[in-house]
């Protein structure tokens, strides 16, 4: 399994985050193209090499070309930027990982505020560098062929910051509701070195390891460079590696309730908002109920901590009056993505399973084979299909 360990021993950063993930390979060219695709004007991305207390790093910077004219950020509300990420030509695993960050976002500021999360005005965080920096994020981590983050304690710094409610105390408020499951840290240092676009990146995609994992094989080490000039290197440190990992039994809940008065149209958007609050898997079974009324069993599979999310999202997406849930063990086999060049279609990724370090299962990515049949008129079995002969042809090889 593909990791990457984060070390935030001088505290993260969405800026730091991308410039980690660049000192560790990513291509420059690809992640200018992935940010193209956006659309987004008004900001210009700086990538540069720096020195940190000896350290050679690389230092992302988006400069917000209005606000060296004298402008203002603008503001988005969470659809707006949704709206955005969407209509892009991104691939979907890439928009999905950066809306879940958005959300992750939107969440923080609306408990700190005390408003709904559509009614959250994204200030700091919601402006064009913070859509850079995530969606950077998002880009790197699939271009990494990343499939487990994990993250270390995090250092956030104290004392008090600027913002457009005034001076808030470091970590600010959005920071430490997201750093709620993550071990953090102020220490000895007067800034503000966790961001809420940092520890939101972080509760969207990490979860927590005080060191490397067990059975981590470190393969590169990058650094991400931050703009304090401190007495330690204001880095963020990430590790690539692989992780031989055996199957794995989990602990995982089952939430299920039966619907007989909805229109079907909105499973759908149910499915998706589903997905989004943290859904593991989520899908609709046919059944006929009392006094034989058709009707469908919508059964969600999640983690213990996300069944107060997933239920609130049941209850106001849906028609149902009540839910039940139970516990069951899941067991997976050890699973790792790569990426493959197929000529002459383009970039495929393909999904492998194996049981007791052999492959038992591969097949390629549904949504990279959709795409590709959408941008060269090909029929996508045609696509799939050479995709996994390729992939058949790499293995005996």
């Amino acid at each position: 399994m593909r990791a990457l360990y984060v070390d935030a021993f001088s505290g993260i950063s969405g800026n730091m985050f991308m410039g980690a993930l660049l000192d560790l390979g990513v291509s420059e060219q690809h992640l200018r193209e992935r940010l193209d695709m956006l659309n987004l004007p008004g900001y210009e991305l700086v990538i540069r090499k720096v020195i940190k207390c000896g350290i050679a790093a690389t230092y992302a910077e988006v400069n917000i070309k209005d606000a060296r004219e004298g402008g203002t950020h603008e503001h988005r509300g969470l659809s707006e930027i949704v709206a955005l990420i969407d209509r892009s030509s991104l691939d979907l695993k890439i928009k999905q990982k950066a809306i879940d960050i958005f959300v992750c976002l939107a969440r923080a500021e609306a408990k700190v505020h005390g408003i709904a999360v559509e009614d959250v005005q994204f200030h700091e965080i919601g402006a064009v560098d913070a859509i850079v920096d995530i969606v950077s994020a998002a880009v790197c981590l699939d271009w990494l062929n990343i499939e487990a983050v994990f993250v270390s304690r995090v250092r956030t710094g104290f004392g008090f910051t600027q913002c457009g409610h005034g001076r808030i105390p470091v970590p600010a408020p959005a920071t430490m509701e997201l750093l709620r499951a993550i071990p953090f840290y102020q220490g000895d240092i007067e800034k503000e070195l966790a961001t809420p676009t940092g520890a939101a990146i972080l509760a969207a995609t990490a979860q927590v390891s005080q060191s490397v994992p067990d059975g981590f094989v470190s393969e590169r080490i990058g650094y991400g460079a931050g703009g304090y000039e401190l007495d330690i290197p204001n880095t963020l440190r990430v590790i690539k590696g692989e992780i031989a990992a055996k199957e794995t039994k989990k602990r995982m809940v089952v939430m299920e309730t039966n619907i007989d008065d909805m229109n079907p149209q909105l499973y759908s958007h149910i499915m998706n908002k589903l997905f989004a609050t943290g859904a593991s898997d989520v899908w609709i079974t046919p059944i006929i109920m009392k006094k034989g009324r058709p009707a469908c069993l919508l059964s969600v599979l999640l983690q213990d901590f996300l069944l107060d999310d997933i239920t609130k999202t049941v209850f106001s997406e849906t028609s149902t009056l009540g839910v039940r849930y139970y516990h069951v063990e899941r067991n997976v086999l050890e699973r790792y993505t790569d990426r493959i060049k197929l000529p002459p279609y383009g970039d495929v990724h393909i999904k492998y399973g194996k049981l007791d370090g052999k492959i038992v299962n591969m097949a390629p990515e549904f949504e990279d084979c959709s795409n590709l049949s959408a941008l060269t008129g090909r029929p996508l079995k045609e696509i799939w299909q050479a995709a996994m002969q390729f992939a058949l042809q790499k293995e005996i090889k």
